[in-house]
């Protein structure tokens, strides 16, 4: 029942444009466009609605050739292809190296704040939420040098 409500509810502005269009002149001159009659207005032509579109049979489609197990994909030779691991080890190797350093970098900012205590935090969840982002951050520097790792260890 509901289905129907929305289909209905989607349909009804559609009803309108079913109808005949005509094209009025008022008194004053002006042609007006509409598909209701206007008073003190002279119907001057109607037009014809479009016809409804039926439902088309699309055309057969040309039959498809099989595809051949691996034909679509290009072989590389293997020296081409150790080319490119070589070259994607060396960048993730800089970026894992990159990675190190900002983690050391992290690790002493977090010792820094850690040793260090304000004179508005006699509350300890106060020190604690001061210390959130440092930590965060060496967390997640140590996740992306895992995954580095990972991604190094999945090269032939």
């Amino acid at each position: 029942m509901r289905p129907i409500l929305v289909w209905l509810l989607f349909a009804l502005p559609a009803v309108p444009s079913l109808a005949e269009t005509c094209k009025y002149l008022d008194k004053d001159g002006r042609t007006i466009y509409s598909n209701v009659p206007i008073k003190n207005a002279r119907k001057i032509a109607c037009f014809q609605p479009p016809p409804p579109v039926a439902a088309e049979t699309p055309a057969p489609a040309p039959p498809v050739a099989q595809p051949v197990p691996d034909a679509g994909k290009t072989r590389v030779d293997s020296q081409t292809q150790r080319k490119r691991d070589d070259e994607r080890r060396q960048i993730l190797e800089e970026e894992l190296a990159r990675e190190q350093t900002a983690l050391s970098e992290a690790r002493r900012a977090l010792s820094d704040q850690e040793a260090t205590r304000l004179g508005d935090e006699r509350n300890y969840q106060r020190v604690e939420e001061r210390l959130k982002p440092y930590q965060e951050a060496v967390e997640a520097h140590e996740r992306n040098i895992a995954s580095i790792k990972r991604e190094m260890a999945n090269l032939r």
